[in-house]
């Protein structure tokens, strides 16, 4: 059964060369603030967060580093600046959305991006360790055809956290309640990574909220799982350890952007890295930031309920095979270039498994295997694009 809660929305216009309004820092600090400290994880490691496949016994440090940007009035910024001085003053997000924040729970309320865009809505959910700010270069090229939005995940980004006895459900139902509160008609849900089992979730408790579900990546045991395919531990294994940022890679954000490039291979949003990363006095990226949504990853994977069928129309894309990391490729330690190449044997072979038994338990879904990242929207966004378009043209 569906809880109905109380919603309200606050809604915040980026117009051109307009600053961003403060509220969503003041939501921040007011988390912040109710949190008390920052929830330490010893479950999810930095290097498996970025390549997706989370646990290894490492404590959380979240690669997928996102911004909380802060621009607006200069009495709100100074009353705000003790609490929030580590956000730049001037800096503004590029990407052509607006801002909402949604109630979903007591005290609990979620930032929700919202492109514009005219047609059926499709709804973006990040994953582990991201913000919806990953996708503000990837969702405006859908805006022609789609009314795009994107959920961040409660106790990520500037989206409030509250602790819950059943993080799964309380994830699906974060995302019902912004689909209520936004009147939206049958969306279209996208998921990347651990967000597989949101769009699962919601699915196969309220198909009838949803026209279909597009797996970016996504589609893994946390997703799907009658039976016949591997096992999430099977995905649970180490890689080589990722390289950390110089002190110049850390004198500003785009700096930083530009390391990142290099490591992964393709550019993800400044927004995003600020967003995941913590700043100096002097507006620096210092570290990445370890966030209390994460404590809902390891109930997640280690969860014993199984989605054995999809219940809608469904994209899969898996990266098959999977591209090492920019980093791997350009190292001379053949200790390093090992590592990888059984890392990502076993990471594709099981991948493999997973698709084929999606393929036979779910013969209605299309599944494609495409050479890129985990990050595939990113890393392979033409192909992505022209796959989702061609399967939602074929929607009802």
């Amino acid at each position: 059964m569906f809880v109905t809660v109380t919603i309200t929305l606050l809604k915040i216009s980026i117009g051109a060369g307009s600053p961003e309004s403060n509220a969503r820092g003041v939501a921040t600090a007011r988390r912040r603030s109710e949190n008390g400290q920052d929830v330490a994880n010893d479950i999810v490691s930095r290097a498996a967060l970025a390549r997706g496949f989370v646990i290894c016994h490492a404590r959380l440090v979240p690669t997928m580093r996102r911004l909380n940007q802060l621009s607006g009035p200069l009495l709100l910024l100074a009353l705000l600046a003790p609490i929030y001085s580590q956000q730049p003053t001037f800096w503004r997000d590029p990407s052509p959305h607006t801002i909402q924040f949604v109630a979903v729970d007591k005290d609990v309320r979620l930032e929700v991006l919202d492109w514009g865009g005219s047609g059926r809505p499709l709804v973006l959910l990040a994953g582990g360790g991201n913000t919806a700010h990953v996708f503000d270069e990837f969702a405006p090229k859908l805006t022609a055809n789609y009314h795009v939005y994107g959920i961040t995940r409660r106790g990520f980004g500037a989206s409030e956290f509250s602790a819950s006895d059943n993080p799964v459900d309380r994830l699906r139902d974060d995302v019902l309640a912004v689909l209520g509160a936004l009147k939206l008609e049958r969306p279209v849900l996208v998921g990347n990574s651990i967000a597989g089992a949101e769009l699962s979730a919601v699915a196969s408790s309220h198909s009838d909220r949803v026209a279909g579900l597009i797996y970016l990546e996504a589609g893994y045991p946390y997703a799907f799982d009658n039976g016949k395919g591997p096992k999430m531990k099977e995905f649970q294994t180490a890689g080589p350890r990722l390289p950390n940022p110089s002190q110049s890679d850390l004198a500003s954000f785009s700096s930083l952007q530009k390391w990142d490039a290099e490591v992964f291979g393709f550019p993800r949003p400044e927004a995003e890295l600020r967003q995941t990363w913590d700043a100096d006095s002097s507006r620096r990226p210092r570290k990445a930031r370890n966030f209390p949504g994460a404590q809902a990853f390891a109930a997640i994977m280690t969860s014993d309920r199984m989605y054995t069928r999809i219940p809608v129309p469904a994209l899969v894309i898996f990266a098959l095979p999977h591209v090492p990391e920019s980093w791997i490729d350009k190292s001379t330690d053949p200790t390093t270039r090992e590592a990888a190449r059984i890392y990502y044997a076993g990471i594709d072979a099981a991948t493999e498994r997973q698709a084929k038994a999606l393929e036979e338990g779910v013969p209605t879904a299309r599944v494609i295997r495409l050479r890129g990242t985990h990050y595939i929207f990113l890393s392979n966004e033409p192909d992505v694009l022209r796959d989702m378009h061609a399967f939602l043209a074929g929607l009802k």
